[in-house]
């Protein structure tokens, strides 16, 4: 072979290689792409949610140091990474930012690879004929359209401007109920005239795909909305009962499987101001589906596992949002609770709402937080409490340090009052309420807020709150009147341990608490200020006397021996302890004022004010109740100089 023939060989050879290393480089660099077929499916729903969902796995998963990037594109290609996978797991704790980065993302690889354009974008979503969309399409447009203009206060301008939260009689029932149906969805659909843009329904695409890869299926927008909480899987029949529904009537079981009876996937609720409201139109579909929602709802900061030997869960989302999961075999179904607390709202002022009397209620419950009084907010589940504890809280004093104590993170002061020293403490696996509670003792707290006295302990832990721990202390109860709260309190105590005789016992709450706040949310969802009530206890009088001596008689001398012992089993078997009285009512729509506060409380509150207060407190008290010297209560008495004559005399 001749030295030219070489030399060819060996350029061919480096020429091939040359073309192999760049095929190579170009595959590393661009990730694989499977070839589309483009036909009427390519544009459904679950092939664009596949391609997302591997084409988000291929760019988390690449291996940026094999494609021989620059310094500082390797740089700013770990950096997009690292945002995106961080984004990828955010957006399922509930942090909307990071929603609104993958749905970005999603919108790009849709517009810009997979080819959704104007022409193909009804194959997904038929938007161009309005008798073809779900109720579930109409309803997510018209979130759509409603969230451009109000944000997340779309749904309630949406139920606001239909009057949706009305008692209404759906399917034949025989009693109302508060429900959002199909047939109402869709007339606001014809009345709304709607009319989209591409970009728009690129959007209603890719939130249907989000809720569904990453989100929460069919609850995804309405959980961000600012509503006071949304649950699933609480009606409907459970996958459980279909063999025990066959062998009682084949017609009923034919009946689940058209639809036509509500499955447990098929329950979606809202509570929306005070009102449980069932989404008829929305479903999850599956149970599947449900469950995967339930599985992934509670996950933010990793409070464990949900299983089969621990059936529920409490947590909070990265909303502040509280959530509690329940599954099979705790309860007979899968099942989500979000409880959403709006902290922006939370005044007094918003929460009386102006009705009659309501500004002097609001400044009679400020004087009760100014003057330090022990005070308990009661009333049944999602009447107030929670918003009701969070106005009166604005109104201690910037120099007084709060402590918190909950079972899961609700009251989130720090984002209302982030200049405030406040410090919140909650219970955990290893970590009990009681060891909490000591910890907080040595933390400079000058009022002790308990979320909710729901347990025995928690109960224990407010009593000794109460006596040592701080200055005053606000908790919340599901009491349904005083004396309930009392005797409550005091089984509570009873139960633990910590007492062994009832009286003693009773004894205790009542010398620790002051007033109660009752708060009541009616058949229509109206919530209000049922009464304010003061706790007084009885002064225990040693009414015991020595009189038997003075008789000259051993008849009379029995007659106040059981004179005393009359006293003594009174005291033992059937002594009072406190009575109580209401200071407001709520009469016929109006707040009133009526009895007045005792005269040892007055002195108490004037005390813990400073002097403006302490005077405007005074005004109050004589607006009401009309008597100046017990306005004046508290005050320390002016020395009068006395003259030398009168300290000659003394």
């Amino acid at each position: 072979m001749s030295i030219s023939n070489i030399i060819l060989t060996i350029i061919a050879i480096l020429l091939v290689g040359y073309i192999i290393y760049s095929t190579i480089k170009k595959k590393k660099e661009a990730p694989v792409e499977e070839e589309i077929n483009v036909d009427d499916k390519t544009y459904t729903i679950e092939l664009m949610t596949q391609f997302i969902k591997r084409r988000l796995d291929e760019i988390t998963k690449i291996n940026l140091y094999d494609i021989g990037l620059s310094e500082e594109e390797l740089k700013r290609r770990k950096n997009k990474k690292y945002e995106l996978k961080k984004a990828l797991k955010g957006c399922t704790y509930g942090d909307v930012n990071d929603k609104k980065y993958v749905k970005e993302l999603i919108y790009d690889l849709l517009e810009q690879e997979y080819g959704v354009n104007e022409m193909n974008i009804s194959k997904a979503i038929p938007f161009d004929i309005p008798s073809l969309l779900t109720a579930q399409d109409k309803f997510d447009i018209l979130i759509y359209m409603y969230k451009e203009e109000y944000g997340y206060e779309a749904l309630t301008e949406l139920i606001k401007k239909y009057n949706l939260a009305t008692l209404k009689y759906v399917d034949g029932e025989t009693k109302p109920s508060y429900v959002i149906t199909e047939d109402e969805i869709n007339e606001i659909y014809e009345t709304e005239n709607v009319t989209l843009s591409f970009q728009a329904k690129l959007n209603v695409v890719v939130q249907r795909i989000y809720q569904h890869y990453k989100g929460y299926s069919s609850i995804d927008e309405v959980r961000d909305m600012n509503i006071d909480g949304i649950s699933g899987g609480v009606s409907g029949l459970p996958e459980s009962f279909l063999s025990q529904v066959a062998q009682v009537s084949g017609d009923y079981l034919e009946q689940v499987a058209e639809h036509k009876v509500p499955r447990a996937c098929d329950s979606i609720w809202i509570f929306f101001q005070g009102k449980s409201i069932r989404l008829a139109f929305l479903s999850f579909g599956t149970e599947a589906e449900l469950k995967r929602v339930c599985q992934n709802i509670y996950k933010y900061n990793n409070p464990g596992q949900l299983s089969d030997t621990n059936g529920y869960k409490i947590n909070e989302m990265k909303d502040g949002s509280r959530v509690v999961v329940v599954r099979p075999s705790f309860s007979e179904t899968w099942a989500f609770f979000v409880r959403k607390f709006d902290v922006q709202r939370s005044t007094l002022e918003q929460w009386f709402k102006g009705e009659p009397g309501s500004d002097e209620s609001i400044e009679l419950l400020k004087y009760l937080v100014k003057g330090a009084r022990i005070t308990s907010i009661t009333g049944e589940q999602g009447c107030g409490k929670t918003t009701m504890l969070m106005g009166m809280i604005e109104n201690i004093y910037e120099t007084m340090n709060i402590r918190v104590q909950e079972t899961a993170f609700e009251l989130h002061l720090r984002r209302i009052y982030p200049t405030r020293n406040i410090l919140t403490f909650r219970e955990t696996d290893t970590i009990s309420g009681q060891e909490g509670l000591d910890v907080q003792k040595k933390t400079d707290g000058s009022v002790n807020i308990i979320g909710e006295v729901a347990t025995d302990p928690v109960a224990a832990w407010m009593i000794q709150a109460a006596q040592v721990a701080s200055k005053f202390t606000l908790f919340t109860h599901h009491a349904k009147t005083f004396p309930n709260l009392v005797t409550a309190l005091r089984n509570s105590m009873l139960r633990i341990g910590q007492f062994n005789n009832e009286k003693t016992a009773e004894e205790q709450v009542v010398q620790v608490l002051n007033f109660d706040i009752h708060l009541t949310k009616d058949f229509k969802g109206k919530r209000y200020v049922e009464r304010v009530t003061e706790c007084i206890p009885v002064e225990d009088k040693n009414l015991y006397t020595f009189d038997h001596r003075k008789e000259k008689t051993l008849e009379g001398k029995f007659d106040r021996f059981f004179d005393n012992a009359t006293h003594y089993f009174t005291k033992t078997t059937d002594k009072q302890l406190y009575i109580y009285r209401n200071i407001l009512e709520y009469v016929d729509g109006e707040y009133v004022i009526t009895n007045p506060i005792t005269d040892e409380n007055l002195r108490e509150m004037r005390l813990n004010m400073d002097e403006t207060d302490a005077e405007n407190f005074d005004n109050f008290i004589e607006r009401h109740w009309g008597n100046k010297d017990r306005a004046r209560i508290g005050h320390a008495p002016k020395r009068k100089r006395r003259t030398k004559t009168e300290a000659k005399e003394n």
